[in-house]
Order: structure tokens, then sequence, then C-alpha cells
């Protein structure tokens, strides 16, 4: 009797977690703001894997092509005070002005805006819950993640990988 309640139950939170991915796609991107999600003139850049291979550490690689999430703590970027702008370590294509930087005490980057029109967004259910990843609309790099506890005054904080970035100094 407990095992098939179990199983009963276990069904029931797949049908509701497909139901919250279903709806989700729905109603679009899961983009991060009212902002555009990308610009249609960008011209982008595509590549096979091995050609990404050839210009990227296995690091670079990993986070920008895989999806994956550098160590906190891991990035000199985290110290990076200089006024400039972040650029996508796989196309440099610009995604933040150092103005936005702040320290959010996660061990990543982390921007409050970005440049208009150059990050994707999309949803991610690698947690289970849905969690909003950004990309570079260029390239289409994995940056890292977006959420509501940012400061003021958008309340966004872009978490983002420092591997995935190169700072270009003004």
């Amino acid at each position: 009797m407990r095992r098939r309640h179990l199983v009963l139950g276990l069904l029931g939170l797949g049908a509701s977690a497909a139901a919250v991915r279903l709806a989700i796609a729905e109603t679009g991107t899961g983009s991060a703001d009212d902002k555009s999600e990308s610009m249609t003139d960008i011209d982008t850049i595509e590549k096979s894997s091995a050609e990404w291979k050839e210009i990227l550490t296995e690091e670079q690689f990993y986070v920008l092509r895989k999806e994956g999430t550098e160590s906190p703590g891991s990035s000199p970027l985290n110290a990076e005070k200089r006024e400039g702008t972040f650029v996508c370590a796989g196309c440099e294509f610009p995604l933040f002005e150092s103005k936005w930087k702040y320290e959010s005490g996660t061990g990543w980057p982390s921007f409050w805006s970005y440049i208009d029109g150059h990050l994707d967004f999309k949803r991610d259910f690698k947690m289970i819950l849905p969690r909003t990843e950004y990309h570079c609309a260029r390239c289409g790099g994995h940056q890292g993640h977006v959420f509501d506890d940012g400061p003021e005054p958008t309340g966004k904080r872009y978490c983002n990988n420092g591997v995935a970035l190169k700072f270009e100094p003004a």
C-alpha cells in the first residue's frame, strides 16, 4: 500500500513539473526583463565543437559550449574594478559595462544590467526549479543565470561565469 502511494505521488510530481515546463514554454523564452531578447541585426557566429575547442581553453569550452559552471571564487574578474567592458570570451562581443558590476558575495562576477540586445535568454531546469539562463547573442556562449535579488535600479543579478568573460579596459 505504501509503495503504491509513493509511486502515485511521484507520478503526480512529475506531471506537475511537466505542466510548469509547458506553461513556461507557452509564455516565451524566459526573458529576464523588458529589454529586447536579442538584436536582429547581429551577425551570429557558428562553429563546430572542434573549431571551438581550437580557440577555447578546456574550462571555457565546458562553460561556454556545454553550459557548465565554474567553481565560485575562481575568477580573477571577481576583483576587477577598472573602467571598461566585459566581453564574451568566445567571440569578444561586448556584454556588460564595468559600471554595472557589483560585489554580490556569490563568488562569481555579478552585474545589475547588460548591453541591450547582447544577451539571449532561456529557461533552465537543470536544478529542477526553473531558472533563467543567458547566453551571448552573437555566438550563443553560455554566460550564467539571472536572478531577482540584485540591487536597484533593476533588482536583477546577472551571475556570470568569469571564465566566460574577458575584460577590456577603457
